[in-house]
């Protein structure tokens, strides 16, 4: 019941992430995701065999600390947008944003129901271990995609400070992206491990919403 709880969580999460991508597109001039029928909460439309599902119950089942996965991304066109760079790194800025928030609301829910208990006894309540769960995905999908490694969403953000050459190719990692990333989440180089940088970027944003686990 816990893995399935987790993995629509994580699902719904994805999706609403994607959705925001392309509702803030669509602000901005670019109606691709609106005429493709991707702003909707229909899962049917969003999910990816791989990062939907197959990863993140990988994960779970692993005992992993980390719980990630995604959706679909939803296609932007970014020379549709208005002002192309800025609003392309808006855009990719609006799925993290969307997760940071509801990862907040669910603190703020379990600050008022749960006051006075420690994160890790608030899930052992059915209410509680789905806020709990609302709170530890979104803050860690939040924080992976703000990773500036193409094709993250942090990526596009980062390229704001490049010159546009620069910047160009830098994006252009985006289609080594994934065995990047896959590598750089299973091999430690000497001292540095991307897990590592993620976990405590998460219990440090846990901290900054007032939990200590």
């Amino acid at each position: 019941m816990e893995i399935l709880i987790t993995l629509v969580i994580l699902v719904f999460s994805a999706i609403l992430h994607e959705i925001a991508h392309g509702y803030v597109a669509d602000r901005f001039g670019d109606p691709t995701a609106r005429l493709m029928g991707r702003l909707t909460l229909d899962p049917r439309r969003h999910i990816d065999p791989f990062m939907s599902l197959i990863l993140p119950f990988m994960l779970i089942i692993s005992g992993s600390p980390v719980i990630f996965g995604g959706a679909k991304p939803v296609p932007v066109d970014p020379f549709n947008l208005r002002d192309g760079r800025r609003d392309f790194a808006l855009v990719s800025l609006a799925g993290p944003l969307t997760n940071l928030i509801l990862a907040i609301i669910a603190a703020v829910f379990i600050h008022l129901l749960f006051p006075s208990v420690s994160l890790g006894l608030v899930g052992t309540t059915i209410p509680g271990f789905i806020l709990e769960t609302i709170l530890r995905v979104n803050l860690i999908l939040a924080i992976f995609n703000l990773l500036p490694i193409p094709p993250l969403d942090g990526s596009k953000v980062f390229s704001l400070l490049l010159p546009e050459k620069q910047a160009a190719a830098y994006l252009a990692l985006g289609n080594l992206g994934p065995f990047l990333l896959l590598l750089l989440l299973i091999v430690d180089f000497g001292s540095f491990s991307l897990q590592a940088v993620i976990e405590s970027l998460f219990f440090f944003g846990l901290t900054l919403l007032g939990f200590t686990a």
